[in-house]
């Protein structure tokens, strides 16, 4: 059944904002731009010695703090250390206050780094949430930290994983010189990245919200406030990521193997599947972010008005495209909101160091198409020569393979060192020659160069 639309009369005050905004030609003032705060070392405590995690015990040292800001954080050098340093910023981002356990996690996903001889330091970020600039800051003071209470780094290469590719992108863009006017960073990695800013990357979570509730109707239910759907979750309301898993299982069932999931369920996940383009194992997590990630952007990050539409939106891949076109819920995304998510999120290509990035093909999370985007976004910044990327035969988004990063951490030196630029080509042959030392699991595709973006995500109107 198509979902009923809501109607004002239904709407607590913020919601009726925003459908007043939608149904109405709203011209919200201009924000103004954001500024970075100063990011300064001088004052913060040494790190203190704390254990490492088993893996790397016996290679490493560890050193862990809380720095002036509230983020907590966590370094590695090991013992054969080659003098060069990994920045390191995480994915998620998670929601809620930063904890030391999340630095933990980060260093034992990433021990490949300090076992092929790099030191490691890691931010968990001052606060949970979806705020890239803050992040940024917060993984540049980890750097002046290391530098003045550890070792000065021959090299320092930035790293951004998932989200926080766009956190080391941005980095890289806002901290371009240091006090006495050297870079801080040498170059930047950027693995699995979530690179086409906030204002295009999260167009497809918007998508699936409308299209599940077309076929569920049930997030929410038709009995309780009706609210719209690109704000994520109302500021008050009381769900769980359990509560909302139940219900998701409750009307798809992916809980269930395929064969146990009655003709409908497995209609509907189909469509989902169809229309949106993502694998039926990465609907829970993508609804998880467009409720509760959404929520945080909306409340926290853009005055309570949301960056997210879809309006303009031509769905292909249903049963009925004509009846999915005509009864899916519509959102215009508000203009000033759209500006203040920019600001923080957008990347503007003005990188002054090498970039090198990989994608796995198949990333269930972070569409390769997205590294198109970002392509045309170095170019757009006159920063196309500092950029190559390579993909990979993977289907996975948190790690690929042991071999893969010291694969591209010696090629992106080498670039710096010797100016040698690196090809797809040439890092795919050189990949075989780690797996002696690494493991298994090279699996560079040369040849590949992804769609654009709008061929993955169909384009809607913006403001």
């Amino acid at each position: 059944m198509p979902t009923p639309r809501a109607t004002p009369r239904t709407l607590p005050a913020l919601a009726l904002a925003g459908v007043t905004c939608l149904l109405s030609a709203c011209a919200p003032g201009p924000t103004q731009p954001l500024a970075s705060a100063p990011v300064s070392a001088t004052a913060e405590a040494a790190p203190t010695a704390t254990p490492c995690p088993k893996d790397l015990a016996p290679i490493a040292r560890c050193l862990s703090g809380k720095d002036s800001a509230g983020a907590y954080y966590l370094v590695a050098v090991p013992q054969q250390w080659n003098g060069h340093l990994v920045l390191h910023a995480h994915g998620g981002p998670a929601l809620g206050a930063p904890k030391m356990e999340r630095s933990v996690e980060d260093l034992e996903r990433w021990a490949i780094m300090v076992r092929a001889g790099y030191a490691w330091a890691g931010s968990t970020f001052r606060q949970g949430g979806v705020e890239v600039r803050a992040a940024a800051e917060d993984t540049e003071r980890l750097r002046q930290i290391f530098v003045r209470h550890v070792a000065q780094p021959q090299r320092t290469i930035l790293h951004g994983q998932s989200w926080g590719a766009s956190v080391a992108a941005k980095g890289a863009e806002m901290f371009q010189t240091t006090a006495d006017g050297k870079r801080p960073y040498d170059a930047v990695l950027l693995t699995s990245g979530v690179l086409a800013g906030g204002t295009r990357s999260y167009d497809f979570r918007t998508d699936l919200r409308v299209v599940y509730q077309y076929l569920c109707n049930n997030h929410p239910r038709p009995t309780e406030v009706q609210y719209p759907l690109n704000i994520g979750l109302p500021a008050d309301a009381a769900m769980t990521q359990a509560d909302l898993t139940a219900r998701v299982n409750e009307c798809l069932a992916l809980n269930k193997p395929v064969a146990e999931r009655t003709p409908e369920q497995q209609r509907k996940v189909k469509t989902i599947v169809d229309v949106i383009r993502i694998p039926a194992s990465s609907i829970q997590g993508h609804m998880n972010w467009a409720t509760f990630h959404f929520r945080d952007v909306v409340q926290h990050r853009t005055g309570g008005a949301s960056p997210f539409g879809n309006r303009g939106v031509q769905y292909r891949g249903s049963p009925d495209d004509a009846a999915l076109n005509a009864a899916v819920l519509r959102y215009r995304a508000d203009p000033a909101a759209v500006a203040r998510f920019a600001q923080d999120t957008d990347l503007t290509g003005r990188i002054p160091v090498p970039v090198l990035t990989v994608k796995g093909v198949d990333d269930p999370t972070a569409f390769v198409e997205l590294d198109a985007a970002f392509r045309a976004t170095m170019a757009q910044g006159g920063s196309a020569a500092r950029l190559v990327q390579t993909f990979t035969q993977h289907n996975t988004h948190s790690y690929l393979s042991d071999p893969t990063y010291p694969t591209l951490m010696t090629a992106l030196l080498r670039w710096v060192d010797a100016g040698d630029k690196p090809t797809p080509e040439g890092i795919a042959q050189q990949c075989a020659g780690m797996e002696a030392t690494f493991g298994k699991g090279c699996a560079f595709l040369p040849g590949y160069v992804p769609a654009a973006l709008n061929t993955r995500v169909a384009d809607r109107e913006r403001p």
